[in-house]
């Protein structure tokens, strides 16, 4: 019987972001243990699923859930937080052995107060725990700023390669494959990473996209090279200021460096020949709304880029909405975080007459807050199913106490008492918005609502507003990225 363990956190930490990640919030998010996880994950398409997938398909494979915890992106955690959550799972870890492998399910771009690289020092101990001989396989997001530390201690990385991120069971799969043969000898694993002095602007890290499909069809063709098991291009998570940012290329080969190496830098060479295309050029709010407003048909995705809650921006961000009233654009719907009106609408129940704020409250960035006078439609408790095509594969969500409101100059906002992400059509409909009626759908997020949204809507148009993922990165002031890097010094080389 071959033991694996399955053990981790995802977190994507926005440095320029304002709320961190204390030990409070990493504790009232989805943190699960034994045997929950697989009734939690078992079904969606995460990573975890991938890895319950290859347990479930390989006789002789006994997958062991220990703790896995994750949390909707925002600053850094806090030391406290991190220590705490790590030191659980290294004890789970320690008392459940001995292991034959073990699997991560990372993101690859968390940041601790003390420790830049939080998913690289979290590989480097549960090395110092299992020791040199058992074999760890890591999947990790296409946002990773992957870093020499998680390669150095880690047999197998896989790495999401779809964004909108739909394939996070299939690489979490692949991985868990690929430990199984490692842990049999059948294969010998061997790593190379090329790491860009490039930061991808996340406008331009849709994977449909050019030139990001270009680059993805020629990963495709080097892992049909004899002796290639898998080639992973990265995208780089451009809002953290950590010397790791920025994009790379991770090829593994089965006991053949030079092979790995040179299948990396060929792929990081060709990243390179095109950065040029990887530079920004979202509408401006007021050209980006009235685009869409003018279009033929909708509705419209309107993708709010300085409120990108999956980058680690709040939620709560009302530009969009004030200058719709603004230009006198209706039809607009929205999801937003606002803890304090959700209770309001609750209070004055389904039906009743609402005079409130909306937004615009965790800080000044983000826009003021957005005055209310309208009617709720309905109240929800936030928790839904959605078993379609969401961004990461989740499944299962939970946005608190919810409530949708109808105003009487023509928008319906969603507001909720947990930040997220626009990435589900039901978070919309559970307060009695159908997003099918709108016009125009302002959602937060850059690519993550396209997996949900894009299906029903002909036109996407992207808005640069303020915010912690404001889509000018050069707006951003880095103090510990790598100099000289693309495309903040131009003359950057490679």
């Amino acid at each position: 019987m071959m033991r694996l363990a399955a053990v981790g956190f995802g977190h994507e930490a926005n440095t320029f972001a304002p709320v961190p990640a204390g030990l409070d919030a990493w504790q009232a998010a989805p943190i699960v243990e034994g045997e929950q996880i697989r009734e939690v994950y078992a079904g969606s398409e995460s990573i975890l699923a991938g890895f319950f997938a290859y347990a479930a398909e390989t006789p002789g494979v006994e997958l062991v859930p220990l703790l896995f915890a994750w949390l909707t992106p925002s600053g850094p955690s806090t030391e406290e937080a991190y220590e705490h959550l790590t030191g659980r799972m290294l004890d789970a870890l320690r008392h459940g052995g001995p292991w034959d492998g073990v699997l991560l399910p990372q993101h690859g771009a968390a940041v601790a107060a003390h420790v830049p690289d939080a998913d690289g020092e979290f590989i480097r101990r549960v090395r110092s725990v299992v020791g040199p001989d058992v074999p760890i396989g890591v999947t990790l997001d296409m946002h990773a700023n992957v870093s020499r530390q998680m390669v150095d201690h880690a047999d197998v990385v896989t790495v999401f390669q779809t964004n909108p991120h739909v394939d996070a069971a299939a690489q979490g799969l692949a991985c868990a494959r690929l430990l199984g043969r490692a842990v049999t000898a059948e294969i010998r694993p061997v790593m190379a990473l090329a790491a860009l002095p490039l930061a991808i602007n996340i406008l331009r890290q849709g994977t449909a996209d050019e030139p990001m499909a270009s680059l993805l069809k020629a990963a495709r063709a080097q892992e049909r090279r004899p002796g290639v098991l898998s080639v992973s291009v990265v995208e780089g998570f451009p809002y953290a200021d950590v010397p790791e940012m920025g994009a790379s290329v991770l090829a593994i080969t089965d006991g053949q460096p030079a092979l790995a190496n040179e299948v990396a830098m060929h792929l990081a060479d060709a990243a390179w020949a095109v950065r040029e295309h990887f530079t920004g050029g979202a509408h401006s709010v007021d050209d980006a709304l009235r685009t869409a407003d003018t279009a033929p048909r909708g509705p419209v995705l309107l993708l709010d880029m300085g409120d990108n809650v999956g980058g680690g921006s709040p939620g709560d961000s009302t530009h969009l909405l004030h200058a719709a009233r603004r230009l006198g654009i209706t039809g607009l719907i929205e999801s937003i975080y606002d803890p304090e009106a959700a209770r309001q609408c609750v209070h004055a129940g389904a039906g009743g007459r609402v005079e409130l704020h909306v937004g615009g409250k965790v800080d000044d960035r983000h826009g003021r807050p957005f005055p209310v006078s309208g009617e709720v439609i309905a109240v929800a408790d936030g928790t839904f199913e959605d078993p379609s095509p969401t961004h990461g594969g989740s499944r299962y969500f939970d946005l608190g106490l919810s409530a949708g409101i109808r105003t009487d100059d023509g928008f319906r906002l969603a507001v909720h008492s947990r930040a997220a992400g626009t990435r589900s059509r039901e978070q919309f409909r559970m307060v009695g918005i159908d997003p099918a009626e709108a016009r125009i759908i302002a959602a937060k997020g850059v690519h993550s609502p396209r997996a949900a949204f894009e299906p029903m809507c002909p036109a996407l148009v992207w808005a640069d507003t303020p915010g912690a993922t404001s889509a000018n990165l050069e707006a951003l002031h880095y103090g510990n990225r790598r100099r000289p890097m693309f495309p903040f010094e131009p003359e950057a080389t490679w």
